[in-house]
């Protein structure tokens, strides 16, 4: 995983002063070292974290006809396609080099022929064509913004402003987006004028400007297949064992986000037989707390299949004194408080290993949320698939409501519907929409490269998504339990998960800890200058002093908004606890 970015002026690329300012936003992307192309007004910047090819695999690289790309992520089918392409005169052991034989074969279209995460840049020097594609899950990120005199992109919407050839201004229908559903949707940031290139997307450039767009789908069409359970459980064995085996494909030290729940302890079952016992495990918990503590289970699983597991404690001290490092990590902004912990292991993480497999997206392609059972045995009957309200809705404190998330999900509602899927279906299309690519994985994105380590998702891989999304309904779903087929597969395999338990769900106290400063932080946050701008700020205080578990979730919006805008916007700095950064002029 790799930092890129890029500029296409009409009128010739700025001072080096500009580029090495977009180099250094994205450094804690790629410490690794960086590289700069420069040719007729297009420059191609590439910050690096080493992970395949080490010595030898520095970017941008630069195939027989001169055409230069700079990628971010990994291409997991690297072997598989230098064997396709072995005539290929190959320059490094890169896995990204071999997008160069497929482009040389089938043109645009060699996006649909990659396996991996990827953030791609691809230079034609004959054509002074630029591609700019992003995989279709939406793993690894990709911004834009077009200017008077050109085309800006980067991994990160920071990298952007840092050049100075954008203004930074608040959009505020995507604020009315954030405050309802903790992140922001679709194509829109945040930043007025700076845009994400979406999941499996492609952008066709010529001289600065947008030509062309093309779109891979992520998931498969149609309704659920007819399957039996032997069928399917096979299936499932087959083709979970081929992902994981591809999404160990390192030449560094790697480990596992270790939660205890089904999908870590799935991976964990996966990797044990691939590469036996000694794997490095990270669990993270919250000792004197009143919310679930998933340690012990992290650690019955840990202890059964031999892995150097460490434990990992986030405090009320670590809340207090390194969110504030949390939100300026998150340019592009997600309120999800899941961020806080997932920070601090990764800090505590990146001193063993360089990669790390998460679990996420295994709830979103197996069907794993209590939405998706509701939409399993109801949704014909209520039409339940999309979320109705926002957290606003409950507590509206935003001055001028300009949310337009509703008609975006009805939109991408109306489009599952053509795909022909079940309610089930539907729900879970809904959430690889939005919720995975702009909460659940700008949150590990960002989390993980702030300490230079590339996260890993063997769940969000197209050949599990083509395999078994279209499973049988009933064999996600029965009862009550939710991603059943994958638990009969762990019942088998390390039954010491215990994976038909209650499921507990994973939260952070973080009501709990800001109950404690309620009056000090309600006060300090009324009085922040984006606060009379947005909000009823008259109101904040009250929210703050309440023990209504709606008023302190929007109390924690408000907080690392607040915290989020003073850092972004008024470029405080990150250094101290929440209250001394709320109260720094």
């Amino acid at each position: 995983m790799c930092g890129i970015a890029g500029l296409w002026l009409k009128n010739g690329i700025p001072q080096d002063s500009v580029l090495n300012t977009m180099l250094a936003a994205l450094s804690h992307r790629g410490p690794d070292g960086h590289g700069v192309h420069i040719e007729e007004g297009l420059a191609l910047l590439h910050t690096r974290l080493a992970i395949i090819d080490v010595i030898g695999g520095h970017q941008p690289l630069f195939d027989d006809r001169g055409n230069c790309l700079v990628v971010n992520g990994e291409i997991y089918n690297f072997v598989e396609l230098r064997t396709q392409f072995k005539t290929y005169p190959y320059k490094t052991h890169s896995d990204c080099e071999t997008i160069f034989p497929l482009y040389q074969n089938y043109g645009p279209d060699f996006v649909t022929h990659l396996r991996g995460m990827f953030a791609i840049s691809l230079f034609d020097k004959s054509t002074k064509t630029l591609y700019l594609a992003r995989d279709p899950f939406g793993i690894k990120p990709l911004y834009y913004a077009i200017l008077p005199q050109g085309f800006i992109y980067a991994s990160e919407p920071q990298a952007i402003l840092a050049s100075g050839l954008v203004s930074k201004e608040l959009h505020e229908g995507a604020l009315s987006d954030l405050m309802h559903l903790r992140y922001t949707t679709s194509a829109e940031t945040i930043y007025k004028g700076i845009y994400r290139i979406l999941p499996g997307e492609m952008l066709v450039i010529q001289n600065g400007k947008i030509i062309d767009r093309s779109h891979q789908e992520a998931l498969p069409k149609g309704p659920p297949q007819k399957m039996t359970y032997d069928e399917a459980f096979s299936t499932l064995d087959q083709i979970m064992r081929d992902s994981l085996k591809v999404h160990l494909r390192s030449d560094v030290p790697y480990g596992l986000f270790l939660s205890g729940g089904v999908d870590s302890s799935t991976l964990l079952a996966l990797m044990h037989e691939e590469v036996g016992s000694g794997i490095r495990t990270f669990t993270v918990g919250f000792p004197g707390t009143q919310v679930h503590d998933e340690r012990a289970m992290a650690l019955r699983v840990s202890q059964k299949l031999g892995t150097h597991h460490k434990e990992i404690s986030y405090s009320e001290n670590d809340f207090w004194n390194e969110t504030p490092q949390v939100i300026k990590a998150l340019d592009d902004p997600t309120l999800d408080f899941a961020t806080l912990p997932t920070y601090h292991m990764s800090k505590v993480a990146a001193q063993d290993v360089k990669v790390v497999l998460c679990g996420e997206g295994g709830d979103e392609i197996l069907s794993g949320y209590a939405r998706h059972r509701r939409a399993r045995f109801f949704g014909r009957i209520l039409n339940i698939f999309m979320k109705k309200r926002g957290l606003m809705d409950r507590v509206p404190i935003l001055k001028y409501d300009q949310s337009e998330w509703k008609t975006k999900r009805q939109e991408d509602e109306k489009l599952a519907k053509l795909n022909h899927y079940s309610p089930l279906q539907q729900n879970q299309f809904l959430d690889t929409r939005n919720w995975l690519p702009d909460d659940l994985l700008i949150k590990t994105d960002r989390c993980l490269m702030a300490h230079g380590i590339e996260g890993r998702t063997p769940f969000l891989d197209k050949v599990v998504a083509q395999g078994v999304f279209n499973f049988p309904d009933d064999l996600k779903i029965q009862g009550k339990k939710t991603k059943w087929i994958m638990r009969k597969w762990l019942e088998k395999h390390l039954p010491e998960s215990e994976p038909f338990a209650k499921k507990r769900g994973f939260t952070v106290p973080v009501g709990e800890w800001i109950s404690t400063r309620g009056k000090t932080l309600g006060e300090l946050v009324a009085r922040q200058n984006v606060m009379n701008e947005y909000f009823l700020k008259d109101k904040i205080p009250a929210l703050f002093k309440s023990s209504d578990k709606h008023q302190l979730a929007t109390s924690w919006n408000l907080l690392s908004f607040a915290l989020w805008y003073k850092i972004h916007f008024e470029d405080a700095s990150a250094q101290g606890s929440i209250e001394e950064v709320l109260s720094s002029s």
